[in-house]
């Protein structure tokens, strides 16, 4: 039997460790978006860095334990592995205090990122690695460097005040893919001058004025919609018991960006994606282990 090949799938920026009540959770929404791709059947790396500390070395074995390629993550002297302090409501909805400087601030461009990104069939960044020119620029240049049929996923990740429009219209350029959510979206409306209040017109702007395939928007408890440039898909969020919404969006990007990598019908991949991000909202951090049947839906 000739096996199928797997996708090669790049998580690129901010690894950290996720600092919540009830202790520390692997994260970063890169990272997420690569452990929850390999969970659903992709060869996953993550392009990052971490200190040369405890915390770090820590990141290294949990990246092994869970099965996930460990050769691009810089190990880095003089900065402290990144940590996010995360508070939750009574809801479960996390605030996030991110800490800086910090090792992922400081990814380095290397030859063999170059080779990487060569072969690379799906890639997801955000804004927030971008705050630092070091990083940014590996980041931009991993994108220059992709081929033609990388799917560039670009999951805006506003915090705090790091979302420059800079580093926004130098991200837009470069994506196929753009994710955000409802709280995300007028802010992005605002910073690229689009006067649009409605969601659809808005959405519909981007796509047209940044020729992205899809734009994919989440909106909590209010589900979500993709929107490609034929094709309107809207899910229902499922009602489940919320024990936090940290990594949710994270699962959700990795599940669509699967779906899209195997050719799966729009509403299909969508109502997988959202299936899963539930799933993850119902246990502590980012990455729990997914269930069978959650894979192979």
């Amino acid at each position: 039997m000739i096996r199928k090949k797997k996708s090669v799938v790049v998580g690129l920026g901010e690894i950290l460790w996720d600092m919540l009540p009830d202790g520390r959770r692997l994260g970063g929404a890169p990272a997420n978006f690569a452990y929850h791709c390999h969970a659903l059947g992709a060869d996953s790396f993550v392009v990052s860095a971490v200190g040369d500390d405890k915390d770090g070395a820590d990141i290294f074995n949990s990246l092994t334990e869970l099965g996930i390629e460990t050769a691009y993550l810089e190990k880095v002297r003089g900065y402290p592995t990144g940590t996010v302090s995360v508070e939750l409501d009574p809801n479960g909805h996390a605030d996030y205090t991110i800490h800086s400087p910090v090792a992922w601030d400081t990814i380095q461009w290397s030859e063999s990122l170059a080779l990487l990104a060569e072969k690379c069939d799906a890639v997801c960044f955000g804004s927030l690695a971008q705050r630092n020119p070091v990083s940014r620029e590996t980041i931009q240049q991993f994108l220059k460097s992709t081929g033609g049929r990388c799917l560039r996923v670009f999951d805006i990740n506003i915090r705090q005040d790091y979302a420059t429009e800079e580093t926004v219209l130098m991200s837009l350029e470069h994506a196929d893919i753009l994710k955000l959510n409802d709280e995300e979206l007028p802010v992005v409306a605002s910073m690229l001058g689009i006067g649009e209040t409605d969601e659809s017109k808005t959405i519909t702007q981007l796509l047209s004025k940044y020729d992205l395939n899809c734009v994919m928007l989440t909106k909590g408890p209010a589900g979500s919609t993709l929107y490609t440039q034929d094709e309107v898909s809207f899910c229902e969020s499922r009602d489940v018991s919320v024990i936090d919404t940290v990594g949710a969006g994270d699962s959700f990007t990795a599940a669509a960006v699967m779906g899209f990598l195997a050719g799966k019908a729009l509403k299909e991949l969508h109502q997988r994606a959202s299936r899963i991000a539930d799933f993850v909202c119902t246990r502590s951090g980012a990455t729990p282990v997914l269930s069978a049947d959650l894979i192979n839906c």
